[in-house]
């Protein structure tokens, strides 16, 4: 989860606003739901507040009470539709990702960078690959991730030199966690249109990513198709991948003009 600011009080304790936020980024790629103590353990909120907290989000539809726990509810499904950018990007992208799913018959993604983080705006989940614990709205590390490396290599540098300066931690076995040798895998993908991912964020997961650029040159969304790593053939996905991201980059400076 990336680091965020919360909003506080002149004291410096973070506001009821702030409170309730808190509670809302607990949640973390693969949460279907999680109980009021370990909303409490990943918060530090006391419990009564948090449990008060969560009454009032529900009433919002900002979360649904479930019979042991508390999800996400649809209203922040339905607040995010709303946003222009992604709203934009995800009816550009759509025929482009349906496309590269019926061709390559895997797990299709669709992501944006949020501070050191990816979250995903878009999944197409395919049988005939591993199950992935991706979800709409889920975040992962960039750093590890196939979509997070396309979207580094394309950023900002200061963006980049935040992300390195956190701590990176090892995911698998495979994760590269030395900072040199993140940035030298993101001047490669810049190099070659694309980014290949080989069990850094999941064992027995690979992927390869492409960036969706701007006019700026910078990378607004990365498409990417996962896989298993073993059987992954970065020869015959890339240029499909590398096509389907420059089709949704036309399509959205399209929309823009």
């Amino acid at each position: 989860m990336s680091d965020v600011e919360v909003p506080t009080v002149s004291d410096g304790a973070p506001s009821k606003l702030g409170r309730a936020l808190r509670l809302l980024r607990a949640f973390e790629p693969g949460d279907t739901e999680l109980s009021l103590a370990e909303l409490v353990r990943r918060t530090s909120l006391p419990k009564a507040t948090a449990h008060r907290l969560l009454g009032e989000l529900a009433e919002w539809e900002l979360v649904e009470r479930s019979g042991t726990g508390h999800r996400l509810g649809v209203r922040l499904f339905e607040l995010g539709a709303l946003v222009p950018l992604q709203h934009r990007l995800r009816a550009a992208a759509e025929p482009y990702l349906t496309d590269l799913f019926e061709s390559t018959r895997a797990t299709v993604h669709l992501a944006v960078l949020d501070g050191s983080d990816v979250v995903y705006v878009h999944k197409l989940g395919s049988r005939h690959c591993p199950v992935v614990q991706s979800r709409l709205g889920g975040r992962m590390p960039a750093y590890c991730t196939g979509v997070g490396k396309a979207l580094l290599a394309h950023a900002p540098p200061a963006t980049v030199q935040q992300v390195l300066s956190d701590e990176l931690v090892r995911r698998t076995p495979r994760t590269v966690v030395a900072p040199g040798l993140v940035l030298r895998e993101l001047r490669a993908a810049r190099g070659r249109g694309f980014a290949v991912e080989h069990e850094e964020s999941t064992r027995g997961i690979g992927c390869v990513a492409a960036p969706v650029l701007g006019t700026d040159r910078q990378a607004m969304a990365a498409v990417s198709v996962t896989g298993w790593a073993h059987r992954l053939d970065v020869d015959r996905l890339a240029p499909a991948v590398r096509a389907a991201a420059l089709g949704i980059a036309r399509a959205v400076q399209h929309t823009s003009a």
